[in-house]
């Protein structure tokens, strides 16, 4: 579905946003697709104005002390036609009833949360790449070991 997007933004909040980070990294990676995390409150300070309805917008909004302001960064994205993908905590209704599409994982402690948020973010990028017919094993221009000093 989202193949053929020619960028894409990853939003985290807290703990969160290194778990961003990732997403886009590995989405940029191995399927050539512009993406960025980006913090989720600085959301205003610029990627806000590239949102529009062609744009993912990947979203870690799991159940923690900022997921009443990540919800409402997910309905800013909303009301600029973005498509929301989003990692939330199983059982979530208000996430659900709003984004594109969700991925639950499973209720943990907080700091445990990024462990395993990363690894959907990782697997969408895989599957990504893979239906773009890129090669995930061998990325073009990613030296994955040191050859030179």
């Amino acid at each position: 579905m989202y193949k053929d997007a020619s960028n894409a933004l990853y939003l985290g909040r807290g703990i969160n946003f290194p778990v961003a980070l990732e997403g886009a990294l590995k989405l940029k990676e191995i399927s050539y697709i512009h993406a960025e995390g980006y913090p989720a409150a600085e959301m205003k300070h610029g990627p806000i104005a590239l949102i529009d309805e062609e744009m993912p917008i990947f979203v870690i909004a799991t159940k923690d002390a900022s997921y009443e302001k990540v919800v409402s960064n997910i309905q800013e994205v909303k009301a600029r036609k973005g498509k929301v993908i989003a990692v939330v905590t199983k059982g979530d209704t208000e996430v659900k009833a709003i984004a594109d599409h969700v991925i639950e994982i499973p209720e943990t402690d907080d700091v445990l949360v990024p462990l395993i948020a990363t690894i959907p973010m990782q697997l969408l990028s895989y599957h990504i790449a893979v239906v773009r017919g890129c090669n995930v094993d061998q990325p073009r221009n990613l030296a994955k070991s040191v050859t030179v000093e």
